[in-house]
């Protein structure tokens, strides 16, 4: 349980000013000057020491994805962070908070996070249809221009660093890195093969790293207060606080700040009010965003809600997007609905993405409805490890997963409906051969 005296984001439900005064009334920017005095090196080390991870999904240690960075950049080829805002994952939403809300955490994070990498500038690129947001992250950088707390000599250090906003289009797709950084050429999004790896020839073909939103936002308090006090919350390489967006059959659906590795009953009983219909209600949990294969109820109930404690159910803590079903749910048709959403997402660059998503997709409909027969259910589990893996980026892998997770937890419900509808088709088959 995270005490109120480690939370992070103080104002994540807007209940203060979002601009620079009240910013600053919460301790931001409070002599940032002197955090970069410290140099570039022991920022990233503090960050190493920290244990923070990707909160983007990936949960990829931070401060070592810093260090891949070149340490003297060529004046012909800059280093630049780039800030992932295209917050487009189903049931995903704590960004979108950060931005609305404090935006100047976000600034102040990636004005260190860039000199930590000696970058010339950031790009933030935020998801098209959040409008009221870029509309505050807007006048939140115009803000820290006019201050002279970012552009030339940032902060009085010394040190120039430029924050560019960059609003998307409203592709899934984009939230791929490469295929922000082609967005951001002007290109269409299509993610790139690696290697080359962003950190070798990334935006405009020079060395670029690209983190989540939170994952820059939380780096300022890590700064002030010690990595050791961050690495002190949660568990061994699940360090730190998190925000977790929970919705679906909740009393109370919220984003809320909390420790890592906190008991999936506790989260939802202390912030949530409970399981609508109680416990026994409780079908499934899709923990983190749409494209982490759900869990049943009795597997998640009491599993810690972290990166390693999730993977070895066999989902994962992903961007920490709480999808709640109760047992009111359909949940053939959530699934199907959630392919129908990678199909059409799909950006049709590689052959078995393009296709297998509409196979998916049709498949889950007919499985739906009941309108197949059991050999069927086998057939789309041999589809799905078709596109699983072989793809460029992982959007086959998340279209793969939830239905994997229904498959493997739900076959009994899928059966039913067929033999329901009398499509049980494979007995009969085998007898008149």
């Amino acid at each position: 349980m995270l005490a109120d005296k480690d939370r992070i984001f103080t104002n994540l439900y807007g209940f203060q000013p979002w601009n620079l005064d009240g910013a600053m009334a919460r301790g931001d920017w409070d002599n940032t000057k002197a955090l970069l005095a410290t140099g570039p090196d022991a920022i990233i080390d503090v960050v190493k020491a920290s244990g923070l991870r990707g909160r983007g999904g990936a949960g990829f240690p931070t401060g070592t994805k810093w260090s891949f960075m070149p340490k003297e950049p060529k004046p012909d080829r800059p280093n630049f962070l780039v800030i992932n805002a295209d917050e487009s994952e189903p049931g995903s939403c704590k960004d979108r908070e950060i931005i609305r809300h404090d935006p100047h955490k976000l600034i102040e994070g990636a004005l260190i996070a860039g000199f930590a990498m000696r970058a010339r500038a950031a790009y933030i690129y935020i998801r098209g249809e959040y409008i009221r947001e870029a509309e505050v992250l807007f006048a939140a950088v115009a803000e820290a221009y006019a201050k002279g707390l970012v552009g030339k000599n940032a902060c009085g250090s010394g040190y120039d660093f430029d924050v560019f906003v960059h609003r998307g289009a409203g592709a899934y797709i984009c939230g791929e890195e490469t295929a922000m950084l082609e967005s951001l050429e002007g290109k269409k999004g299509q993610p790139r093969l690696k290697p080359p790896f962003p950190a070798g020839a990334g935006l405009y073909g020079c060395p670029t790293t690209v983190n989540n939103v939170e994952s820059i936002a939380v780096v300022p308090t890590i700064l002030r207060r010690g990595g050791a006090w961050f690495a002190g919350i949660g568990t061994p390489k699940n360090e730190g606080t998190k925000l977790f967006q929970i919705s679906g059959h909740v009393d109370k659906p919220c984003v809320v700040e909390e420790a890592m590795s906190i008991p999936f009953r506790e989260l939802i009983e202390k912030h949530c009010g409970g399981i609508r219909g109680g416990w026994d209600n409780l079908l499934a949990v899709i923990p983190g965003g749409s494209s982490v294969p759900l869990v049943p109820a009795h597997e998640i109930i009491d599993a810690p809600m972290d990166f390693d404690g999730l993977k070895a159910l066999g989902s994962g803590l992903g961007t920490a997007a709480v999808i709640v079903m109760d047992k009111s749910t359909d949940i053939v048709r959530a699934i199907a609905r959630l392919s129908y959403f990678y199909k059409h997402e799909s950006c049709g660059q590689c052959t078995p993405c393009r296709e297998g998503t509409g196979w998916m997709w049709r498949m889950m409909e007919r499985l739906r409805t009941g309108d197949a027969d059991i050999g069927e259910i086998d057939l789309l589990q041999q589809v799905t490890k078709q596109v699983e893996g072989h793809s460029i980026c992982a959007l086959g892998d998340a279209a793969a997963w939830p239905v994997q997770g229904l498959i493997k937890h739900f076959r009994p419900e899928l059966e039913r409906r067929i033999r329901e509808r009398g499509g049980d088709l494979g007995p009969m088959m085998e007898a008149a051969e």
